[in-house]
């Protein structure tokens, strides 16, 4: 079966990891058709008759022995990353700013009733949806000026994510 697995953190201040690395931990795992995806943390690969919670703690345990990173490891299915790009709220914002449209991958379902109740009171220009396991985000105006970030994290209560632009969910989901 084929998979994506998605590093938290990865090559973001002093978290640096190289492609071959990680592509050599992986095959390390005894996986096959390892492709990574732009330096950051993006792997995708086949692992015959897996489940995903022990394909990330075996990612986990192996990237810590080899290269002392300890990340967090989301895994997808191509099915997942498909039901992920079709769940999209915001396809205007996947056509007109791919590189502002943000998901953020969550381990359980992230609370949509917390998101709506904090996007209802917010009032800045940002739009906000958790669908199932994932949290789609529109930054109109960047990420980087946005005050959004912090009550998202409070609302979720879920400090373990990791996020990919729209542009890097469609590049993974190619690569699968």
């Amino acid at each position: 079966m084929r998979w994506a697995a998605l590093l938290r953190g990865i090559n973001l201040g002093k978290r640096q990891l190289k492609s071959a690395e990680l592509k050599a931990v992986i095959e390390g795992l005894g996986f096959t058709d390892v492709k990574t995806l732009l330096a950051s943390g993006n792997v995708v690969f086949t692992a015959p008759d897996a489940r995903a919670e022990q394909l990330e703690a075996q990612i986990h345990a192996a990237l810590a022995d080899a290269t002392g990173l300890k990340s967090e490891i989301f895994v997808r299915t191509p099915e997942a990353m498909d039901a992920v790009i079709a769940a999209n709220p915001f396809p205007d914002a996947a056509t007109d700013r791919p590189s502002f449209l943000v998901v953020t991958f969550h381990r359980k379902p992230v609370d949509a009733a917390a998101i709506d109740a904090l996007m209802t009171d917010y009032g800045g220009p940002e739009r906000a949806q958790a669908i199932d396991r994932e949290l789609y985000i529109d930054f109109p105006e960047g990420q980087g000026r946005s005050i959004l970030h912090a009550p998202l994290g409070k609302a979720t209560r879920d400090p373990v994510t990791t996020a990919r632009n729209w542009n890097t969910v469609l590049k993974i989901r190619d690569a699968l």
